[in-house]
């Protein structure tokens, strides 16, 4: 395949218009030909950013999908229980899918795709950026370096954010697990694929617990307005308030500065248009008041085929959004977050090594680096003729992480109890 490679984005949201503005990045490597979405400003802020003529320019994936193949590859990032519906036809007319997570929250689609990606020649990339990130590539070379000998257990923690859970999980497009994605698979199968990436070992059972304990009516505070800006007399003590989150807020109020919140309020998010969504839309709604039923909190406990464990935890109630690893070996153990993207090394006995990620990396934004990370990868396979190396999120490797996920839901759904994967996987 010669350069550029094209592609033609279907879903132009938050990640598909990410996924398009890595031709700054690569400009002699790719080059967006097509966009479709639902929302007519998208598509016309797609038209004019990447100077895409207007017959390829369509208002539903389907529309694009009619046509004839119009690109090398199609990214595929529109809604969760899209993705199989939209990425195999486009297989079948031999576009390379690069393909935004989750695969889908049902084995039988997952399954379909894998059958009919057997059969056609286009790659399938899955989204999982965090194998792409240096801060995750430089704990796989430790750990399996064997710094801290055979890993025992791991503990790893999704800190959500409060504000990130607010907009995405309660108010937003992942708010319901039957029009999406349970919160396992959706924000989690990142974890779920990382954190087995990492230790290169099989899990074998999963048991989970969790629930939706505050983002419910009857925890609103006295006086909670339906909307935020109707009057609510919680307004002033309340951390979730919209107003505050998207506009004044000095980490993601759009008056502190670009917010890629504001950005998905609107198409062009400055101040007048983030409130006139915020009276309008979804968004400025009470988080106590809509209709979520994703968990705001949960914890997921894997056992792995030589007895090694991994606790993993994701919770909304925290400041900042960012994950925790710790690994704890025969040998010593290794401690590491993507806030600091410090990692420390303590083998037992020896002085403590202290690695600071962003002097290994010059990029550590869009998920650490991996937004870039990955479509840079995908794009020097396309150009090579190349075959996937051992961080490739082929879509066979990436179905384990969705194994584990939607598993993991099962056991939350039955009181924690535990599920067999083996036996989980033949269903």
């Amino acid at each position: 395949m010669k350069a550029p490679i094209t592609f033609a984005i279907a879903g132009f949201g938050d990640r598909g218009s990410t996924y398009a503005s890595m031709e700054q990045l690569f400009p002699d490597k790719m080059k967006v030909v097509a966009v479709a979405d639902l929302d007519p400003a998208k598509v016309e802020k797609a038209k004019r950013l990447y100077h895409i003529p207007e017959e390829r320019c369509f208002s539903s994936a389907e529309e694009m999908l009619a046509q004839e193949k119009l690109a090398d590859v199609m990214v595929v990032s529109t809604m969760d229980r899209q993705h199989v519906g939209h990425a195999i036809p486009a297989l079948e007319k031999g576009y390379n899918i690069l393909m935004e997570k989750p695969i889908s929250p049902e084995l039988s689609k997952c399954r379909e795709i894998l059958e009919v990606a057997s059969r056609c020649p286009g790659k399938v990339i899955v989204c999982h950026v965090l194998r792409y990130t240096a801060f995750y590539n430089k704990l796989k070379e430790l750990i399996q370096g064997g710094r801290i000998g055979d890993v025992v257990t791991v503990c790893a923690n999704e800190n959500v954010g409060y504000w990130h859970q607010a907009h995405s999980f309660v108010r937003g497009n992942w708010r319901n697990s039957l029009e999406t994605s349970p919160m396992i698979l959706q924000k989690s199968c990142h974890d779920m694929d990382i954190l087995t990436w990492l230790l290169g070992k099989k899990c074998v059972s999963v048991s989970s617990v969790g629930s939706t304990y505050l983002f419910k009516p009857e925890r609103a505070p006295q006086g909670a307005a339906l909307r935020c800006l109707d009057g609510c007399k919680a307004k002033e003590a309340c951390p979730f308030d919209a107003e505050k989150i998207y506009v004044t807020s000095p980490k993601t109020g759009c008056i502190h500065g670009k917010s890629w919140l504001s950005g998905v309020l609107s198409v062009e998010p400055n101040l007048e248009n983030t409130y006139k969504a915020l009276q309008e839309g979804p968004y400025g709604r009470c988080v106590y008041h809509c209709d979520n039923d994703v968990v705001d909190h949960q914890q997921t406990n894997l056992l792995m085929e030589d007895g090694s464990t991994i606790s993993f935890t994701m919770c909304a109630f925290t400041e900042n959004c960012y994950r925790y690893f710790k690994a704890m070996g025969t040998k010593g153990e290794i401690e590491a977050d993507m806030l600091s993207n410090i990692i420390h090394v303590r083998e037992f006995g020896k002085e403590e090594e202290i690695i600071d990620v962003g002097k290994l990396a010059s990029d550590l934004k869009g998920h650490g680096g991996g937004d870039s990370g990955i479509v840079q990868d995908f794009l020097e396979m396309l150009l090579s003729d190349a075959q996937p190396n051992q961080r490739t999120t082929t879509l066979e490797n990436s179905m384990e992480s969705h194994f584990i996920a939607l598993a993991a839901e099962e056991s939350r759904l039955h009181g924690g109890q535990v599920v067999d994967l083996e036996e989980f996987k033949q269903r």
